[in-house]
C-alpha cells in the first residue's frame, strides 16, 4: 500500500490549537480485530493514533475464526499475515454436505492460486490477530493504547472530534482530527450519533460447542470447513487450531440452560456421530444473530467500521473479514487526507463503497447461505444436487464460485463504486 507523504503544516496547526486535553490525529474506539488493524495501518504510516477500549485485555472470543484470501493479502501488507498463518490452520478445501444422504461436494481454493498467493482459508481464532496487532502497536511511539476506558460522550466541530472517556484514573477528554468507531454491534458511537441500524434478527439463536474430540475420526470426508444442510438440524463444523467448533440453531425462546446442559449436548453429538459417545466440550455458548447495516458509515469526521457498521449471519465467515476490508478502505482514504492534503470527500466514497458492498454482497450472500442451511435440500433435493454437481463439474463455474465465496468479487464490486 503506497503511503502518502505527511503534510506537517496541517498536523502542526491542529496540535497547536487546543491545550489541556489529550490530542491525537485519529481516535479509534474499540480494539478488536477491526480497530487494532485500523490503528496499525495508520500508525505504520506515521499517523498519531489513540485507541481506547472498555476491556482491560483481549477477550478470548471464539466466534470469528475464518480469514479469507484477500484479507490475508491485506494483512500481509502490514506484517500480520505470516505470524497469523503460523498460529492457524490452512484450509484450502471446504465441503457442502447433505445430512440426510451424506452426499458431499468439495471446493478447493487451490484452483485460484493464480489469483492469490494465499489460496486457502485460514482457520485461526480472532483474538490471535488482535494480540499480534497490539504487540506491534506497543512498539510504536506514535500510538497510545488506553484499555479499561469507557466512552461517555462524543461531539464534533468543524475541524475535530471531542470524546469524553472514563478510565481507571478518572474522566478525561481526547480530541482528534478524526474518529473511527470500531466498537462492535452495540456501538456507543453509533448510538450517540443516532444512526439507524436497519435490518432484522433471526428467529433462531445459535448454539456453539467447542470440543477436542477429533471429529474427523468419526465422520468420513470431513474437511476443516464443513457446511451441513438439513431442515431439522443444520450444522457448521469448523476446525480451529484449539478445537473443533460445532454451530447449530436452537429456538431463541427455548430454555438456554437446557441447551447448554449435558443432556442436550449429548443428543446433538449422538445425532452428529450416529452413535452414543461421551463428548467433552471446552466451551459452550448461545448468541443471537442479526442482519443489519447502518444507514450511514460516515458522520462528519466520525466513521463506522466493522460490526459497528454492519452485522450478519456467520455462515460463510464474512463478518470479521468484511470489517477488515472496511479498515483498509477507510484507512487508505484517511492517509490521503491526513498525510497528503486529500479532500475529506474521500470519506463519502468510503461510505458509498463499503455500505454498498455490505448490502450487495455481505448481507445478500450470508442470507442466501443461511437460508440454504436452514432449508436443507428437502423437496428441492434434486435441483440443489444438480446445481452443486454442475458447479463442481464445470471448471469455469467452480472458479466463479470460489472467487465469490473467497470475497474477491466483493472487492471488485467495491472498486466499481465511484
Amino acid at each position: 500500500m503506497k503511503v502518502p507523504r505527511r503534510n506537517t503544516a496541517i498536523t502542526a496547526q491542529f496540535f497547536q490549537q487546543t491545550k489541556g486535553t489529550e490530542l491525537t490525529e485519529v481516535l479509534i474506539v474499540g480494539c478488536g480485530p477491526v480497530g487494532s488493524v485500523c490503528a496499525l495501518i495508520l500508525a505504520q504510516a506515521g499517523v498519531e493514533v489513540t485507541v481506547t477500549d472498555r476491556v482491560e485485555e483481549t477477550p478470548m472470543d471464539l466466534r470469528a475464526s475464518t480469514v479469507h484470501p484477500p484479507t490475508l493479502e491485506m494483512l500481509d501488507s502490514i506484517g500480520l499475515a505470516e505470524p497469523l498463518i503460523a498460529q492457524g490452520l490452512k484450509a484450502p478445501v471446504y465441503t457442502f454436505r447433505d445430512r440426510a444422504s451424506n452426499e458431499t461436494f468439495r471446493l478447493d481454493l487451490g484452483e485460484i492460486a493464480d489469483r492469490t498467493c494465499f489460496p486457502f482459508r485460514l482457520q485461526c481464532e480472532q483474538y490471535k490477530l488482535v494480540n499480534l496487532a497490539i504487540s506491534q502497536l506497543r512498539s510504536l511511539s506514535n500510538v497510545s493504547l488506553q484499555f479499561g476506558c469507557t466512552l461517555r460522550a462524543v461531539e464534533q466541530g468543524a475541524d475535530r472530534v471531542r470524546a469524553t472517556v472514563e478510565c481507571a484514573d478518572g474522566e478525561k477528554t481526547i480530541e482528534a482530527r478524526y474518529m473511527i468507531a470500531a466498537d462492535g454491534a452495540s456501538s456507543v458511537v453509533r448510538r450517540a450519533l443516532d444512526i439507524g441500524f436497519d435490518g432484522f434478527t433471526y428467529p433462531e439463536a445459535y448454539l456453539c460447542y467447542s470440543t477436542l474430540l477429533p471429529l474427523e475420526d468419526h465422520i468420513s470426508g470431513l474437511s476443516l470447513v464443513n457446511y451441513v444442510s438439513d431442515p431439522e438440524e443444520w450444522l457448521v463444523l469448523l476446525r480451529a487450531p484449539s478445537a473443533w467448533r460445532v454451530l447449530l440453531p436452537v429456538d431463541s425462546e427455548g430454555d438456554s440452560d437446557a441447551y447448554l446442559g449435558d443432556a442436550f449436548k449429548d443428543g446433538v453429538f449422538a445425532r452428529l456421530l450416529s452413535k452414543d459417545l461421551p463428548v467433552e466440550t471446552v466451551h459452550r455458548t448461545i448468541y443471537r444473530i442479526h442482519q443489519r447495516v447502518a444507514e450511514r458509515f460516515v458522520d462528519g469526521r466520525i466513521c463506522l467500521a466493522g460490526d459497528a457498521a454492519h452485522v450478519n449471519s456467520p455462515i460463510g465467515g464474512y463478518g470479521m473479514n468484511g470489517g477488515i476490508h472496511d479498515a483498509f478502505n477507510l484507512c487508505r482514504k484517511l492517509l490521503a487526507i491526513l498525510l497528503d492534503g486529500g479532500s475529506p470527500e474521500l470519506l463519502g466514497q468510503y461510505d458509498r463503497q463499503r455500505r454498498g458492498v455490505a448490502h450487495s454482497f455481505v448481507q445478500a450472500q450470508t442470507m442466501d447461505n443461511t437460508k440454504a442451511m436452514k432449508e436443507g435440500w428437502g423437496t428441492k433435493r434434486d435441483s440443489q444436487r444438480a446445481s452443486m454437481a454442475e458447479i463442481v463439474a464445470d471448471p469455469a463455474k467452480r472458479r466463479d464460485a470460489l472467487y465469490k465465496q473467497a470475497m474477491f468479487k466483493s472487492l471488485d464490486d467495491e472498486g466499481a463504486i465511484a
